[in-house]
C-alpha cells in the first residue's frame, strides 16, 4: 500500500490527500466471515459505517442484506441492487420515511417505540398492506466493555425492557403488523468475542421467555451489530474464530429453537479495507511540543476527535522536495498530527513517537473504511474533499512487478 502511496504522489503537483479502499481485501474478509457463520445466522451491512456505492456494491453478491437507518440509505441500496432482503431501524422514523420503506420492499422494520406502533399501524392499514416489524428491546444490562452502549443505561434507543410485555399485547392486537421477533442492538466497538457470544446468548433467553408467556411464533431474532475494532492496538483484533465456536454452543445450547439469527454489523465488515492518505503540509514547535499539519484533518476523519483517541498511521516517505530552501523535519521526537481547520479540536493523533518525518512525507491512517468519510463535516471551511479511490487487484499486481522489475534490473544496472 505504501508503493502505491508513493506512485500516486509523484503523479500529482498538488497535496497528496485521499482515501483508499483496498477492494480484494474487502471481499476476502466478508467472504470469510459469510461462510464461518454457523448455518442459521445471516450477516447483514450496517449501510451507516460507510454508505459509498461502491462499497456497497462490492458487499450485495456476499451478504445476506443491508441495514439501513434511513430513507435516504435504503435508496442507496435500491440503487444497487432491487431485491437484497433490507433492514430498517432508527428511533425516529417520519411518516415518509415508513412510506419509503413500505414502497421499497423493506423485509422487516426494527420499531422503537408504542407510537410507533401506532403510527406504522396507521400507514400500514390506509395503504391496504402489512408490514412486518421487530420488536427493539432496551435491556437493563448491557455489555460492560463496549466502547459505546445503547442499552443498560438511559439512551434514545429502543423499548424498555420492562416495557415490553406492553408493547407485545398492542403489537398483536394492530391488523396491518405482523410480529416475527426482537432486535437486540445493545452496543458499539465491542472487543470482546466472549461477552459477545454471551449478549447473544442473554438475548436468546429474553425472546424465548416471551414467546412462551405471550404465545407468538418467533421467525428472527436480531442480535444487532457492535462487533468492534481495536483502534489503539492493531494486532489485537476481535477474535472472529473464538466468538463463532461460542455461538455455535449457543446455538446447541437453544437447539429446540430455529429462529433466523441476524447480525448487522458495520464497522467490523468495512473498517479494514480503508485507508486515509494525506500529505503533511507545515511541521512547527509550539510550547515544547511538534505538530504536523495535514492537506486534511478531521473534516474528512472525524472518528479520533469524536472518540478523543488517536487514529494508528504510519510514514510514507517521499523523497521529492520542490523547493530552494530546507525541508522542515522532526527525528525521533512525539508529534501531534493536526489538520487545516481553524479550530484546536482538528487533530487526529497526540504525541506520537516518530522515528523521522518531514513536510511532504504522507501520513498513512489504516482502518478508516468505517465512519470515517461518511460521518465528517466536509465542507466546514470549503476546504477541497479527498480523492476516493478504489483499489483492484491490477493495483496491487503492477506494484509488485513494478518492485521486482526494479530491484531484479534496474538497482543491478545502478550499482555496476
Amino acid at each position: 500500500m505504501e508503493k502505491i502511496v508513493q506512485s500516486l504522489k509523484m503523479e500529482r503537483e498538488k497535496p497528496f490527500c485521499a482515501y483508499l479502499y483496498h477492494m480484494p481485501k474487502l471481499r476476502q474478509h466478508i467472504n470469510f466471515l459469510t461462510s464461518t457463520l454457523p448455518p442459521l445466522c445471516h450477516l447483514f451491512y450496517a449501510v451507516k459505517a460507510n454508505s459509498d456505492p461502491e462499497i456497497l456494491k462490492a458487499l450485495a453478491p456476499i451478504v445476506h442484506g443491508f441495514e439501513a437507518a434511513s430513507l435516504g440509505e435504503i435508496e442507496k441500496i435500491r440503487g444497487v441492487d432491487e431485491n437484497i432482503p433490507i433492514l430498517f431501524g432508527g428511533p425516529g422514523k417520519t411518516q415518509e420515511e415508513i412510506e419509503g420503506a413500505i414502497h421499497y420492499g423493506v423485509t422487516l422494520l426494527n420499531v422503537e417505540s408504542t407510537h410507533e406502533l401506532r403510527l406504522l399501524n396507521h400507514i400500514a392499514s390506509q395503504k391496504g398492506t402489512s408490514i412486518s416489524i421487530l420488536l427493539r428491546v432496551n435491556l437493563r444490562n448491557s455489555v460492560p466493555n463496549a466502547k459505546l452502549k445503547m442499552a443498560g443505561v438511559p439512551t434514545q434507543f429502543g423499548i424498555d425492557e420492562q416495557d415490553i410485555p406492553d408493547a407485545i399485547a398492542l403489537a398483536k392486537s394492530l391488523p396491518n403488523l405482523r410480529l416475527y421477533g426482537f432486535h437486540f442492538h445493545a452496543m458499539s466497538n465491542n472487543c470482546d468475542s466472549k461477552t459477545h457470544a454471551d449478549f447473544v446468548d442473554h438475548c436468546f433467553g429474553k425472546a424465548k421467555s416471551w414467546e412462551e408467556e405471550w404465545n407468538i411464533n418467533i421467525s428472527y431474532l436480531n442480535v444487532g451489530g457492535g462487533i468492534g475494532i481495536n483502534y489503539l492496538e492493531l494486532n489485537n483484533q476481535f477474535n472472529w474464530d473464538d466468538f463463532t465456536n461460542r455461538l455455535e454452543k449457543v446455538l446447541v445450547k437453544h437447539r429446540d429453537i430455529s429462529w433466523k439469527v441476524l447480525f448487522e454489523c458495520g464497522r467490523y465488515i468495512t473498517s479494514s479495507c480503508g485507508y486515509y492518505a494525506v500529505e503533511v503540509l507545515d511541521i512547527k514547535q509550539n510550547h515544547g511540543q511538534y505538530f504536523c499539519i495535514l492537506r486534511g484533518g478531521s473534516h474528512h476523519l472525524r472518528l479520533p476527535a469524536a472518540w478523543k483517541q488517536s487514529h494508528p498511521f504510519t510514514i510514507v516517505p517521499v523523497e521529492k522536495w520542490a523547493y530552494p530552501f530546507e525541508r522542515p523535519k522532526v527525528i525521533n521526537s512525539a508529534i501531534t498530527v493536526a489538520g487545516e481547520l481553524c479550530t484546536p479540536n482538528d487533530v487526529l493523533a497526540r504525541e506520537i513517537q516518530v522515528p523521522n518525518v518531514r513536510v511532504g512525507d504522507i501520513l498513512l491512517f489504516s482502518y478508516t473504511g468505517a465512519y470515517g468519510w461518511s460521518i465528517s463535516h466536509h465542507d466546514f471551511l470549503s476546504h477541497p474533499h479527498p480523492e476516493h479511490l478504489y483499489l483492484e487487484p491490477d493495483d496491487f499486481i503492477s506494484e509488485q512487478s513494478i518492485e521486482f522489475v526494479r530491484t531484479r534490473y534496474i538497482d543491478p544496472l545502478i550499482t555496476n
